[in-house]
């Protein structure tokens, strides 16, 4: 696992919408974590895992936190994203099949901005 340095920069956020959420899941599962891949179909969403479920690879990248909640992205996709600030969103419907989100009628969503050094 790598981490990229951003001075000043952080590279993801999260809405209300998407902080409440998490708060909910942590109440059931203490221990999450964020993965976005760049993969089809599930693989494209943002997935929370329990975090001794999920195996981080040499090549994800430690994008930050959202609260306690560490969020990574795969380094590929990180290649194709570096440029731009992750927001952690939330939209009704169903999370990915193995993601902690599924079964609660709203799921995870990524936004993005371009990074630079103003307000997020």
């Amino acid at each position: 696992m790598t981490e990229p340095s951003t001075p000043n920069m952080r590279r993801v956020i999260a809405t209300e919408a998407a902080m409440d959420l998490l708060a909910e899941i942590r109440r059931d599962v203490p221990d999450i974590l964020i993965h976005q891949s760049g993969g089809c179909c599930d693989g494209s969403s943002p997935m929370c895992y329990p975090a001794g479920d999920f195996r981080v690879g040499e090549r994800d990248v430690l994008l930050g936190y959202i609260g306690a909640v560490p969020v990574y992205i795969g380094g590929q996709q990180y290649e194709a994203w570096k440029h731009t600030q992750l927001i952690l969103d939330v939209v009704p419907g169903r999370g990915g099949m193995f993601s902690l989100d599924n079964g609660r009628e709203r799921r995870f969503l990524v936004r993005s901005r371009v990074l630079t050094d103003g307000p997020a």
